[in-house]
């Protein structure tokens, strides 16, 4: 077995340890955001067409949507602390347009309709740049497409096995070397339609600047304990909360990695926890050494892969490898401090770009991804069709929970469309199975992932089972 790239060219432990010093435990990107609004609690009864429980993307884009379909309708949203203050501002600001986890996850599990969930995956991106430009949301959206990124020999390979075209642009060592000039890189796919970049915290809060000024009304730090939907399909749903009800003719749950409010469901996602680093923002002579005038979104295509990308002010963001799982589903904050692995990011980012040694970062964070074994969102209604959901992004839910929003209105509404009829939507994904089970099996797998980047790629036999029953673990 040979060393992965990042273990051959490790910087020294001082550029590391001064890297990280002065560096704040906080989401850079909630920490750009000091003046966003904030919203009252829940106090007492109320009633409305539609009650939405958690505030992140998946929410805001239901109330949005909701609005928009129909503007009579009264609809009331709830968060149990802040708008964002979960994944939905902690994520690397990647709106993608897949709607699979990528083309491989699409087409090993949904063959038969991919191209239609790839057409509807980009469709839906194009919807969120339209709405930027419609709702005028200030979230320094950029249409900057990705780059998929060899950084050992045998992922060349990988990439030589995508169909090119204009959209879809192969790159040899020379050519992706003038785009990001990084000593790892051997080559890469740039995927000029399939990425835009956004800043999270600002796209959650001028989603809920919209949302207010169609109507809908929002609610914070009203953590909702349970659904209560006794007597007759026809009647309302009630959600309490801590401090008050809504009685509602509908719920939508967008709840994502935390328990599930519904049985049925907590078994279907795990949650994981990604690490990420922000820089201080480049100098003109730093950003002249890397280049990346483009701007593209990267990402390397190893099991455990890294993501990066640029903000605004050229700061550099560098996350993931690292996927912790804690036994028990636990989501606590203490999990979010994790020294080893911002260790490890600083030492992957400058074994990536060592000539920036000596640049520091600002800030350090951690969030909750919700993983579901299929890396993709499922979707479903219970309690006699008077509450849907979605969950099980996978980490790629900043663009999908569009997406999803509409299917929770079409399967709320009652109606039968084109996403509504996907195989993806009609069908649930096998549950992670109950502890200790599922931390042995995840823990297990994420070793195998890790001998599989250090063995080219090859995929031991735990890997072959789980890609034979279609299951699996990612971030």
């Amino acid at each position: 077995m040979g060393k992965v790239v990042f273990e051959r060219n490790a910087p020294a432990a001082s550029v590391i340890s001064n890297s990280l010093d002065g560096s704040i435990q906080k989401s850079f990107w909630i920490d750009d955001v000091p003046d966003a609004t904030t919203f009252a609690a829940l106090r007492g009864n109320i009633t409305a067409d539609l009650a939405i429980v958690g505030g992140g993307y998946l929410g805001l884009w239901t109330a949005v949507l909701a609005k928009q379909r129909n503007p009579e309708a009264k609809v009331v949203l709830l968060e149990a602390r802040e708008l964002g203050w979960a994944a939905s501002g902690r994520n690397g600001g990647f709106c993608e347009a897949s709607i699979t986890h990528g083309e491989s996850n699409g087409m090993s599990r949904w063959p038969k309709e991919y191209a239609q969930l790839h057409r509807l995956g980009l469709q839906n991106l194009d919807e969120i740049e339209a709405s930027v430009a419609s709702l005028g949301l200030d979230c320094d959206f950029e249409r900057t497409g990705s780059l998929d990124l060899a950084i050992e020999p045998h992922e060349i390979e990988w990439l030589t096995e995508t169909e090119t075209n204009e959209d879809t642009v192969f790159l040899d060592e020379t050519a992706v070397r003038a785009e990001v000039n990084s000593p790892t890189y051997l080559a890469a796919i740039w995927n000029k339609r399939i990425n835009a970049l956004v800043h999270p915290s600002k796209l959650v809060h001028e989603l809920a600047r919209v949302a207010t000024e169609l109507g809908v009304e929002i609610f914070e730090k009203s953590p909702v304990r349970e659904i209560e939907t006794s007597g007759a399909p026809t009647d309302a749903a009630i959600v309490h909360s801590r401090t008050g009800t809504v009685r509602a003719t509908r719920v939508a749950l967008a709840t994502n990695a935390f328990p599930s409010l519904l049985k049925r469901t907590r078994l279907h996602t795990v949650p994981v926890y990604d690490y990420v680093l922000m820089t201080e923002p480049l100098s003109p002579a730093q950003l002249a050494s890397i280049g990346w005038s483009n701007r593209q979104g990267l990402a390397d295509m190893a099991n455990q892969f890294h993501y990066y990308r640029l903000s605004s002010d050229n700061r550099i963001l560098f996350g993931g490898y690292d996927a912790v799982y804690h036994y028990g589903r636990k989501v606590r904050e203490g999990y979010e401090d994790r020294p080893e692995s911002f260790e490890r990011l600083a030492s992957h980012f400058f074994t990536t770009f060592p000539q920036l040694e000596g640049l520091k970062f600002s800030h350090r964070w951690a969030g909750a991804i919700d993983t579901s074994t299929q890396f993709s969102a499922f979707f479903a209604t219970a309690r006699d069709g008077r509450v849907a959901y979605a969950a099980g992004f996978t980490g790629l839910g900043v663009g999908a929970t569009r997406f999803a929003a509409q299917v929770l209105l079409d399967k709320l509404d009652g109606l039968t469309t084109e996403r509504t009829e996907l195989e993806m939507v009609r069908k649930m994904p096998l549950p992670f199975p109950p502890e200790p089970i599922a931390s042995l099996g995840i823990q297990a797998t994420r070793w195998s992932l890790n001998q599989a980047d250090h063995n080219q790629g090859r995929r031991n036999v735990i890997l072959k089972t789980l890609d034979a029953l279609g299951l699996g673990f990612d971030s």
